[in-house]
């Protein structure tokens, strides 16, 4: 008998915080290991699903389980190559965040590590979910945790970046669970079956009203948790105001949980309204992109640039997922996996500087290749995977989604190529200004005592050198794993005829 890997994935960091709540407070030694073990033991459990088969099932190590059958609700779980990456990815991430926090986060510890996995489980729930009113639960679990550890481990302003948050993705999840339960009860009064059930949801028709209204719904949460433009002023305040490992996990995985909602949940199950609203989408896409990238170039803060670039990175995720081809979509997801490990690792590596001299602006720097030379080659190693360079892991992901959107427009993919310019632009100059210019008068102040990266922080950044460069130079077995997915995806888009019978404006 097969045992319950995904239960298992899930929800052994819930059984770390169970422990934590037997441990005294005052032994922060006991509960740091605690933590890491228990999301040590789950990354364990992830790495099973390497065994996943991109010729066998669709979704693999299923389980079910009746659980409000009055309502067609059921525990369902199930994997496919979309969903084993992205949950490798934030076990990974996960990992490295509660792993590097052992010495910046010396208050409230316990709940600080209770918290840490109790988000953990709410976004593993939400990539292995296959019924869609768990998923929401999932998907408002994962919400609680970040928006305890931006408001109580944040920066000066958290509690406005944490309002802000909330009400954005909040809004955003109450409308998607309005999407859900019609999709539910329309399927229900067709059929006389209601059920939350992916699959069974998946292969039914509906209506172009109720196409075009769901995806509208679905559309506006998962484009604030991309997030998408003009959606995305709560994200760069909540970066800044979050701790370092927040940002790892918000940049790393949470933006994720939107691009995996589009490829998942918008395009399968409504791909007339996916098809009609495409070009609204694209354009959005680009938009995004180049006002990430823009706005990047002329930020103060070292952390709001990474922000920022966050905001261009994910418009090209959601370009490659609307160009309804194979290479866009793998593009897509590719470009997910990668900004989760470049981005996740920047913010990483801002927090290492800013917990020896408490500042994040680019003017106060200055000089530091002289002073932190190792740390200066990791920094640079990462910001070169930012811009796409080849041989690293952006560069794959960019060039997927640029071939895909060539595929379907030529002048698409200039506009897309002519971005690639502006980060490099934006990326390098950053660099160059905080590593290789004359110090600044306040960063003389610290620098007799500055020190080159401990050993805990090349730990924690060890892991996704490993990824960056190996993702960059061997792609092959991500893009086999994606490849029955995002066919399927393509295959059930361009097979819809478009809406018909509900106008649109153009």
């Amino acid at each position: 008998m097969q045992p319950p890997i995904l239960t298992l994935v899930v929800f052994t960091p819930l059984i770390g915080v169970l422990v934590l709540l037997a441990i005294p407070g005052h032994n922060q030694r006991a509960i740091r290991w605690v933590a890491l073990l228990a999301a040590l033991t789950s990354l364990g459990f992830s790495l099973a699903l390497t065994g996943y088969r991109p010729d066998g099932p669709e979704f693999q190590f299923r389980e079910s389980l009746d659980w409000i059958p009055a309502f067609g609700m059921g525990y369902r779980l199930g994997v496919d190559g979309l969903s084993v990456v992205l949950v490798i990815l934030t076990t990974v991430l996960s990992v490295v965040s509660i792993f590097y926090s052992w010495d910046p986060i010396q208050t409230r510890v316990k709940e600080y590590y209770a918290t840490m996995l109790l988000l953990m489980v709410g976004m593993l729930g939400v990539f292995v979910s296959l019924d869609l009113f768990l998923f929401y639960v999932f998907w408002e679990i994962s919400l609680i945790p970040m928006y305890l550890i931006i408001g109580i481990w944040g920066g000066p302003r958290r509690i406005y970046a944490t309002v802000k948050f909330v009400i954005y993705t909040l809004v955003g999840s109450l409308l998607m669970l309005v999407a859900i339960l019609a999709v539910a009860i329309a399927h229900g009064n067709a059929s006389g079956q209601f059920t939350f059930d992916y699959l069974v949801l998946r292969g039914f028709s509906y209506t172009d009203n109720l196409q075009a209204l769901a995806f509208i719904a679905f559309f506006l949460a998962f484009a604030i948790k991309v997030p998408m433009w003009p959606l995305h002023t709560w994200l760069p305040d909540a970066h800044v105001e979050a701790p370092t490992a927040g940002s790892i996990i918000l940049a790393g995985v949470l933006l994720k949980l939107g691009g995996y909602g589009f490829l998942r949940y918008s395009l399968p199950l409504l791909p007339d309204a996916s098809k009609s609203f495409a070009p609204i989408v694209i354009g959005l896409a680009i938009v995004a992109i180049l006002y990430g990238a823009l706005v990047s170039m002329v930020q103060p803060d070292l952390k709001k640039l990474i922000a920022y670039s966050s905001v261009s990175h994910m418009g090209y995720v959601m370009l490659g997922a609307f160009v309804f081809n194979v290479q866009g979509l793998e593009g897509a997801v590719f470009q997910m996996i990668s900004h989760g490990i470049t981005t996740g690792a920047l913010f990483l590596l801002v927090g290492v500087i800013y917990e020896r001299t408490h500042d994040r602006l680019i003017a106060h720097m200055g000089g530091l290749n002289a002073k932190l030379p190792r740390y200066a080659a990791i920094f640079g190693l990462f910001t070169f995977a930012s811009i796409g360079l080849p041989g690293l892991s952006g560069f794959i992901g960019e060039f997927l989604v640029v071939l895909g959107a060539f595929r379907f427009n030529a002048w698409v993919a200039a506009a897309t190529m002519l971005v690639v310019i502006f980060s490099a632009v934006y990326m390098l100059w950053m660099f160059q200004r905080v590593f290789f210019t004359v110090p600044s008068g306040w960063m003389r102040r610290f620098w007799p005592s500055l020190k080159d990266m401990s050993r805990n922080e090349w730990l924690a950044v060890a892991p996704l050198v490993v990824l960056v460069v190996a993702l960059g130079v061997f792609p092959g077995p991500v893009l086999h794993a994606l490849d029955a997915p995002m066919q399927r995806i393509v295959e059930i888009v361009n097979g819809s005829s478009g809406l018909t019978s509900f106008q649109l404006p153009w």
